[in-house]
């Protein structure tokens, strides 16, 4: 696996780079930043997501982006260097199945809304039929949420990057939401039990004085 500055940066960028004065740091970024593979920060948080944005390349000579989703952990980190899931049947137009074939190289975008994290990935992905390897399929198919599988993706990871939070506007899905709130309402549901029993005792109360 390489830095991902060394991947990403062309001769073009680095010109633009050095003339707006960012190159030296990126310069730096990219002697130091070369890993072995994904370490278990970045495995928890590929681990946790439910989206990913995917770019191919076509014959067209256009990059293709699609949103990819799914159950929370559909992407399944086989090891620190491989990520694998399960292609659900969509539109089937199969754009992005079509790129790969004729192109392996894919640029991949995961975000946290709620932690403003964004991880950026470069690949190289090969397709897998489902039954040419039914034991990866049963590791990385998601049982219990509802699709039609019909393929698998493997992707080699080559390098990777965060991004920076800014202009990462925080969101979040009713499950989180219904989370975040659950201590309050249930602190609400005691309170409104606890007053309808000192109520009761009241009434209980003034029933034996008359």
């Amino acid at each position: 696996m390489t830095s991902y500055g060394q991947l990403a940066f062309s001769d073009a960028a680095k010109a633009l780079q050095e003339q707006f004065g960012s190159r030296r740091a990126y310069e730096q970024m990219e002697k130091r930043n070369v890993v072995d593979g994904l370490t278990d920060n970045e495995i928890g948080f590929i681990n946790n997501q439910d989206h990913f944005y995917m770019a191919s390349y076509g014959e067209n000579g256009y990059p293709y982006i699609q949103h990819r989703g799914g159950p929370k952990g559909f992407v399944k980190v086989l090891n620190a260097q491989t990520l694998a899931f399960v292609d659900f049947a969509g539109n089937r137009q199969y754009i992005s199945a079509g790129n790969i074939e004729t192109n392996p190289n894919v640029s991949l975008i995961m975000i946290s809304y709620p932690h403003r994290a964004r991880l950026k990935l470069y690949a190289k992905t090969r397709i897998v039929e489902l039954n040419e390897e039914p034991e990866l399929f049963e590791q990385i198919d998601p049982a219990d949420y509802k699709h039609h599988p019909e393929r698998m993706m493997v992707l080699d990871v080559q390098a990777y990057d965060w991004n920076c939070p800014q202009h990462i506007t925080p969101r979040y899905t009713g499950e989180e939401i219904e989370h975040a709130f659950a201590p309050q309402r249930k602190r609400l549901a005691d309170l409104e039990a606890e007053n309808a029993a000192l109520k009761a005792e009241l009434e209980k109360l003034k029933t034996e004085k008359k």
